[in-house]
């Protein structure tokens, strides 16, 4: 069970203006800022739980996953994950998370990749018989084979990303933070990873927390959203919905030829290009098959495609409704 309670969080950062001499100024007199990363951020996760924690950037997203690890220690609140205070309990704590930052290593970059799990290993203290049990899993689930006898420095970044979420599952922890796990992969890497993690939530219940601006991750994924932004979070709740909350609007594509067609009350314009339009419907003023006899009575349509909103247009609605 992770519980965070009431958790604030201010840097102080140093600013000044472009320019020489304004450099040479704050060596003697410096200016500071006080950005308030987070605002009294409280919610609770349940075991095997997997939320998608999403924000803007510089929302707190980051900053929060730092407090739940014990990397950073809040100005006042409470977290509670499984009876201990990470950054007081730091030992205690890690041997149970597993943490994967999109952004950062943790293998050691001159080493083949199974030198740096293997030390991972030891430093974890995982017995022998577990460390080799859970890498021959690990090595099979996410194709790694060749790539553990490869340095770090050599390695797509596919196969860096693998390796990272096969470093941080090495010691079987009970928690995973995932902080930008698919950031510049490629689709097939994508989907191996999606795979990998939901198989790793059914068959050993590893509670997931989740923060992407893919929200293709999101929808393979997690079931629970929370969203933050100015520190705050703003919205709790499934996937599912919010997809209800956006299940009034229609996004209808349509291919034509000849002059473009006129659109009419209860149509929205998104996007406009020679023989291809994307229109937003407002079913509750014009039906689809209306909308669609209007459009085939002004011009000859080639194709039709009606679909809800997308994962994106869901979150990026949130955004203007929030303000963030």
């Amino acid at each position: 069970m992770i519980k965070l309670q009431k958790i604030n969080k201010t840097f102080r950062v140093a600013k000044r203006q472009a320019g020489f001499g304004r450099a040479v100024k704050a060596l003697f007199s410096r200016e500071y800022e006080m950005i308030h990363a987070l605002d009294d951020i409280s919610f609770e996760i349940g075991d095997g739980e997997m939320v998608g924690y999403i924000g803007p950037n510089g929302a707190g997203k980051s900053t929060t996953i730092k407090i739940m690890c014990g990397i950073l220690t809040p100005d006042c609140g409470s977290c509670d994950i499984d009876g201990r205070t990470p950054w007081k309990e730091r030992v205690a704590h890690v041997r149970e998370i597993g943490v994967v930052f999109g952004q950062r290593s943790q293998l050691w970059w001159d080493v083949p990749v199974i030198d740096s799990f293997e030390l991972i290993g030891a430093i974890y203290r995982v017995d022998k018989t577990s460390f080799k049990k859970n890498l021959d899993e690990l090595t099979e689930l996410l194709e790694l084979g060749e790539t553990l006898k490869t340095p770090a420095r050599t390695l797509s970044l596919g196969q860096r990303m693998r390796c990272e979420i096969a470093a941080s599952l090495l010691h079987s922890p009970k928690i995973l933070f995932l902080d930008e796990p698919t950031i510049g992969l490629d689709a097939v890497s994508k989907i191996a990873v999606r795979k990998f993690i939901k198989k790793q939530n059914a068959e050993r219940k590893t509670t997931v927390i989740l923060t992407t601006h893919d929200m293709q991750d999101i929808e393979a994924l997690t079931e629970r959203i929370l969203l933050i932004g100015k520190g705050k979070i703003l919205l709790d709740g499934s996937l599912d919905e919010l997809k209800k909350r956006s299940s009034e609007r229609k996004s209808i594509v349509v291919e034509y030829t000849g002059s473009a067609p006129k659109i009419c009350e209860g149509m929205t314009l998104c996007e406009s290009k020679e023989g291809r339009l994307v229109i937003a419907l407002d079913p509750a003023l014009l039906s689809v098959s209306e909308a669609i006899a209007r459009l085939a009575a002004q011009t000859e349509l080639v194709d039709v495609s009606v679909s809800g909103v997308t994962a994106e247009e869901m979150v990026a609605a949130l955004y203007r409704e929030y303000e963030i």
